[in-house]
């Protein structure tokens, strides 16, 4: 009886890390794709451009490794998902 419960012990203890392994990736994925919520809606963000103010012409914007992919802006820490052609009430033109 020993026998059998051996394999199936560490079964399980594998199939467990793995589950915890998987959910970890999963959720590295996800903590590098962020939203500050709080302070877009103070500052009033909106996805879309007003006017010709966007984020792409923004003082405060850092564009990401895609120029035409989201970046992350000095104005909202922690914030990864910023659009280019994004707009806040923080807009200041680059020169």
């Amino acid at each position: 009886m020993k026998f059998e419960q051996a394999p199936r012990r560490r079964f399980l203890k594998i199939a467990g890390l793995t589950l915890t392994a998987i959910s970890l990736l999963a959720g590295h994925e996800r903590a590098n794709a962020t939203t500050n919520a709080a302070l877009r809606s103070a500052l009033k963000y909106q996805d879309k451009p007003s006017g010709d103010k966007s984020c792409a012409n923004c003082l405060q914007f850092v564009p990401g490794p895609d120029a035409k992919g989201p970046g992350t802006c000095k104005i909202l820490p922690g914030d990864t998902e910023i659009s280019p052609q994004g707009y806040c009430t923080a807009w200041v033109k680059k020169s």
